[in-house]
């Protein structure tokens, strides 16, 4: 796809994302991002409503300015609003937000193409909790196993902005040494969930089905608590061929 194909697609899942009724962002909340192939990405311009965005919602930018700009230590103020104003491509393009590190960091460091930051209410209600990300660590229903992976990473709250972005990256590296993929989801506590997806849909499924997830564990403690899977059990329905064949389908 070219890269105003790929921005349609940006704006069609923000659309979907936003939909009040499902609460996975109201208001100016979240944040979307989508690789072009190129060297350069997508990503929602501060205070745009995900429900109602358009063209002019989003901007591109360089992914080698970005990064260089993620690997000074400390960098001022001054130096990531000029930083991030010599990343745009194209003029009439909006000033990117500080959230612009994290879309890259998960573009590069993942296998993902499309990001979708949201704050589901659901999500939030346990990551606000003092359990944190702790429920989502093991799978109590089989449907999440496939589409938002074995686990999540897990980012303990940080500021967002600068610093938020290097522990994502920590997280990311932490998680690929432990697991030896990618994740599909990644939690960040007292904040909200990235899904990390290969395609608009991928990443509108995770986020879905996180948010589902979620409504389930808070369910299950009205009747004694999460009844887990066995981690014998999550491992073989990873490696099912019928649910591989069906998330390609979907």
């Amino acid at each position: 796809m070219d890269v105003d194909a790929i921005l349609d697609e940006l704006i069609q899942l923000s659309h979907e994302l936003g939909t009040e009724e499902r609460q996975l962002a109201i208001l100016g909340e979240g944040n979307l991002s989508a690789d072009c192939g190129d060297g350069t990405f997508w990503v929602k311009a501060s205070g745009s409503n995900m429900a109602t965005i358009d063209r002019s919602g989003f901007t591109r930018v360089r992914y080698e300015v970005v990064m260089d700009l993620a690997a000074l230590k400390d960098p001022s103020e001054e130096q990531i609003f000029h930083g991030l104003k010599d990343s745009l491509v194209g003029e009439n393009m909006r000033q990117p937000s500080v959230v612009t590190f994290l879309h890259a960091i998960c573009l590069q460091d993942t296998e993902a193409t499309f990001i979708a930051h949201t704050h589901p209410s659901a999500v939030l209600s346990i990551l606000c909790s003092q359990m944190g990300a702790s429920p989502f660590q093991r799978h109590i229903f089989p449907e999440p196993i496939p589409v938002c992976g074995t686990a999540p990473a897990v980012v303990p709250y940080v500021d967002p902005g600068f610093a938020l972005a290097e522990a994502v990256q920590d997280s990311l590296q932490e998680y690929k040494h432990e697991y030896g993929v990618a994740p599909k989801m990644l939690l960040m506590v007292n904040h909200g969930l990235v899904a990390l997806g290969q395609t608009a849909q991928q990443a509108l499924n995770i986020t879905l089905l996180a948010e589902k997830w979620a409504r389930i564990i808070l369910g299950t403690y009205a009747l004694g608590g999460p009844s887990y899977l066995s981690a014998e059990q999550v491992d073989r329905f990873a490696d099912r061929l019928d649910e591989k064949l069906r998330q390609r389908q979907m």
